[in-house]
């Protein structure tokens, strides 16, 4: 089926979206798994909870968070706004922002449990033949634990497209702007005669979410294989 206008540009955006945020948060998935697999040290435990805290709470909770801290007047936004103009509140990036703080839970998981899964035999050889810390992870540890890496990204990268609560907490249903699939499908339930569009965006948000799963799946088969 071809896509309305208005619908091209709520996909256009949550792939922007979520490609950004992806971006973003998987070096920091990645360092943050490592820590959380390999380092012990206080507070460790709270640290996991945080990270694994967007699962639990309700998302409008993490949005009014991200506004109280990264709004003009927030924490950080106000310092972000008085030094370099910068306001990631009720903009697309604040939209990445809020859908990659949901889905980084996601992606840490999946490769800390492949990280896990590592011998760590293997490592110690690497280190007993001269290579460095670094050296050993790049090239021993990195590549086994690949197909965590796929599986976490492509399901952070559902995740980001189906992204609600957050986003319209943090920046609003802004037409262009920060209206996803996700809130285009919200603005036609809430419009008179809107249950054709709303349909549409259904089926075009379950054939992003199918797609996703499918390919994560083939990807991690592959990988292993």
């Amino acid at each position: 089926m071809a896509l309305s206008s208005l619908e091209m540009e709520a996909l256009q955006l949550s792939l922007q979206v979520a490609l950004l945020a992806i971006g973003v948060s998987l070096p920091i998935g990645i360092a943050m798994a490592w820590v959380l697999v390999r380092k012990t040290f206080p507070g460790r435990i709270l640290l996991d909870s945080i990270v694994h805290l967007p699962l639990i709470v309700p998302p409008v909770v993490v949005g009014y968070l991200l506004l109280v801290i990264m709004g003009r007047r927030g924490l950080i936004g106000a310092w972000l706004w008085e030094t370099f103009q910068i306001s990631i509140a009720f903009s697309w990036q604040g939209a990445a922002a809020a859908a990659g703080v949901m889905a980084f839970p996601l992606l840490v998981r999946s490769i800390r449990q492949e990280l896990e899964a590592v011998d760590r035999k293997l490592e110690q050889a690497a280190c007993t033949l001269g290579a460095r810390p670094f050296v050993v992870f790049v090239t021993v540890t990195l590549p086994l634990i690949v197909p965590g890496i796929l599986t976490g990204t492509i399901l952070a990268f559902a995740r980001c497209l189906g992204e609600f609560g957050a986003t319209i907490t943090f920046v609003s249903n802004i037409p262009g702007e920060t209206r996803t699939l996700p809130l285009a499908l919200y603005t036609a339930v809430q419009s008179p005669g809107g249950e054709g569009a709303a349909l549409r965006l259904m089926m075009i948000s379950l054939a992003l979410a199918l797609g996703a799963l499918i390919t994560s799946e083939y990807l991690t088969r592959r990988t292993r294989k």
